[in-house]
């Protein structure tokens, strides 16, 4: 037996072991004033920190009384509704960028500059692609992107300088790389595990972020203003939200304690790939393949109803009882960023033809919730979260699975980067809470 099996056995031998002992009951949570998951008893979040970056709002105070309300994300005073609308077909991720970052919006001039900035920093050192994304490809893009995130601080000199302007330099860079890291990773998978042909494109400094994606994923470039623009939107309502998130506030941990920006951003990238955290919308995905094997006709709501029933009640699909895609953690009534993204989602359904499979996530969109408030016992009302379109709209445009999560990435490192420059300004302690010991003395 080789060393390999000889660990996996032993590992398996001595899972029972750790399982017991390490098991609290849950009573004590309750007994002690545990807040689980950082959440009180009503599923808020606990006050953690302070921030001026974005809000996230779901109720409001109304004559005394706490009252659910439709969602509202804003962004440094912005509510992103207007942001989207305010930008009409202009492609804004550059600018949305800025006005995270920097705290203001970018006048004409500074938002030429700076979107000039992000289009020249679009290169990885030489032979950076072949030497460290070709050498170890792999299925799982986030963990290569994470692989290139941490290399990329050896052909940094000054990668462990965290004064303001390095970091904000290095997080810059890191935005503008963030596109070439996750496609080139998953070229490298298609290729070398596939077995397919690869082409590697060079980014165009004159292109947008969402321009360069979709033009450095196909091979002849090719790509429509409407998918740009729908594809710019999806960056945008992805790029923030609020410091406790847990992709966000593990950047802010990290960097409460002093460490480099590389490896801080690639430690919100292991919580981000995470399946209750950035995998959602591929789970939605999963469930909508299973529902049409199941529902033949789309417009049928009785037959929807019915398969959704067995959904929730833990008899079909993956059989944990969820509708993937509804509901959110802090959301109730609705969610800004679906309402922001449907028109753009109804737009390119209509371009690409797939008006039937919108008709069918419109259909599930108006009975899961209905249901879902009928079999569970719910303190807040569930909605359809952002996630639950957000994949429809990669698959429309040709973005593969595998990217699914690294495309949430490459618009969220966005907001990382203003958490953390925020925490390296306004805090100087290490982010450090309490665990209760339940430990038994043992002679």
């Amino acid at each position: 037996m080789n060393i390999l099996k000889q660990v996996r056995s032993y590992a398996e031998e001595q899972q029972e072991t750790c399982i017991k002992n390490d098991s609290i009951p849950k009573e004590l949570y309750s007994k002690y004033g545990v807040n689980r998951g950082l959440r009180d008893i009503n599923g808020n979040g606990v006050l953690t920190g302070l921030t001026n970056i974005s809000e996230i709002i779901s109720s409001k105070m109304i004559d005394g009384e706490k009252v659910q309300v439709d969602g509202e994300l804003w962004y440094r005073g912005y509510h992103i509704e207007n942001l989207i609308n305010g930008l009409g077909d202009e492609l804004g991720f550059e600018k949305i960028a800025y006005l995270l970052l920097m705290g203001q919006m970018p006048s004409a001039e500074e938002e030429k500059s700076f979107k000039e900035l992000l289009g020249g920093c679009r290169i990885l050192p030489t032979n950076f692609t072949r030497d460290v994304i070709m050498k170890a490809p792999s299925n799982d893009i986030m963990n290569s992107m994470t692989r290139s995130i941490l290399t990329l601080a050896s052909y940094d000199d000054k990668a462990l300088d965290t004064s303001i302007s390095n970091s904000l330099r290095q997080c810059i860079q890191l935005i503008s790389e963030f596109p070439m890291l996750a496609v080139y990773g998953y070229n490298a998978y298609v290729h070398y595990e596939k077995n397919e042909s690869m082409f590697i494109h060079h980014p165009d400094p004159k292109l947008s972020t969402a321009e360069n994606l979709l033009m450095l994923l196909r091979p002849d470039k090719k790509f429509t203003k409407t998918e740009a623009k729908v594809l710019d939107t999806a960056l945008i309502l992805h790029m923030e939200h609020g410091g406790g998130n847990n992709s966000t506030f593990t950047t802010r941990v990290v960097t409460s304690s002093g460490s480099d920006t590389y490896s801080t951003i690639a430690a919100a990238m292991s919580s981000l790939k995470g399946p209750k955290h950035g995998g959602a919308n591929i789970k939605v995905m999963e469930m909508m393949d299973d529902i049409r094997k199941h529902v033949k006709d789309y417009a049928d709501k009785d037959a929807i109803s019915a398969y959704l029933k067995k959904i929730i009640d833990k008899e079909a699909f993956d059989k944990k009882g969820l509708v993937y895609g509804m509901g959110h953690a802090i959301y109730s009534v609705s969610d800004p960023r679906e309402r922001a993204f449907k028109k753009f989602v109804e737009q390119l359904a209509r371009e690409k033809g797939r008006e039937k499979d919108l008709m069918l996530y419109n259909n599930i969109e108006e009975i899961a919730p209905i249901l879902i408030a009928q079999k569970r016992k719910i303190y807040k009302g569930v909605s359809p979260n952002v996630d639950f379109y957000s994949g429809f709209i990669y698959q429309m445009l040709g973005i593969p699975i595998e990217l699914y999560t690294a495309i949430f990435a490459i618009a969220r490192i966005v907001g990382w980067s203003a958490h953390r420059i925020e925490e390296l300004v306004t805090t100087d302690k290490i982010i450090r809470p309490a665990y209760m010991s339940v430990m038994k003395e043992l002679d």
